[in-house]
C-alpha cells in the first residue's frame, strides 16, 4: 500500500523587511514556521496557549501570539520578529536599555517584550508608567519584578525622542 507525500503550504510574505518564501506543513503555527522552517528561533516556545507571550511577533505591526496563528495566515502579509528590530547593525533602542537596565534576567521572555513596546513606542512616543504597564499586561516574566522592564521601556522612549539618556547610579536600576 503506497502512501500519498505529504502536501507541503508554499507562502509568500515579508519578513523583517524582506521577502520570504517557505514551504511548510499546513497544520503548522506561525511560531513553528519561524523556528523550525526558516530557523529564526529568536522568537520563543512558551506556554503555546496564548497565556504568556513569550511566542509574541508584530504581524502587520500589532502584536500577534504566534503560538495562536496559522503560518498559512501570514501569506502576503508583513511579519517583524526579534531578528528584524535592529537597524543595521545598531541594535533597537529598547534592546539596548533592556541589555543596560537588566531587564533581561534569563532572557527567555525578552523577546516577547521586546516587540510589544516596539509597537507601543511606535503609537505612543511618550507612554506614561500605566500605558507602559497595560501595553505589557500580556507578558509575562519569572524573573526580573517587571519594574527594569518598565524603566527599560521609559528609557528607550526617552532616548527614541532624542533626549540624552544616562542611567542613574542609584540602585534602582541595580548599579551603585
Amino acid at each position: 500500500m503506497s502512501r500519498k507525500p505529504k502536501q507541503k503550504a508554499h507562502i509568500e510574505f515579508t519578513l523583517n523587511g524582506e521577502t520570504a518564501e517557505v514551504a511548510f506543513a499546513p497544520h503548522k503555527t506561525l511560531l513553528e514556521v519561524l523556528r523550525e522552517d526558516l530557523n529564526l528561533t529568536g522568537t520563543k516556545h512558551g506556554c503555546e496557549l496564548g497565556e504568556c507571550g513569550t511566542c509574541t511577533v508584530l504581524v502587520d505591526r500589532k502584536p500577534i501570539l504566534s503560538c495562536l496563528m496559522l503560518g498559512l495566515d501570514v501569506e502576503g502579509r508583513e511579519v517583524t520578529t526579534v531578528e528584524g528590530m535592529n537597524e543595521g547593525a545598531q541594535l533597537h533602542p529598547l534592546q539596548e536599555t533592556f541589555a543596560d537596565t537588566g531587564a533581561a534576567q534569563c532572557g527567555y521572555c525578552t523577546p516577547g517584550f521586546l516587540l510589544v513596546a516596539k509597537e507601543l513606542l511606535t503609537k505612543n512616543p511618550n507612554p506614561t508608567r500605566e500605558e507602559i504597564k497595560e501595553a505589557l499586561s500580556g507578558n509575562l516574566c519569572r524573573c526580573t519584578g517587571y519594574i527594569k522592564i518598565y524603566e527599560a521601556v521609559e528609557l528607550a522612549a526617552a532616548k527614541m525622542r532624542g533626549e540624552s539618556v544616562e542611567l542613574p547610579k542609584e540602585s534602582v536600576y541595580g548599579y551603585e
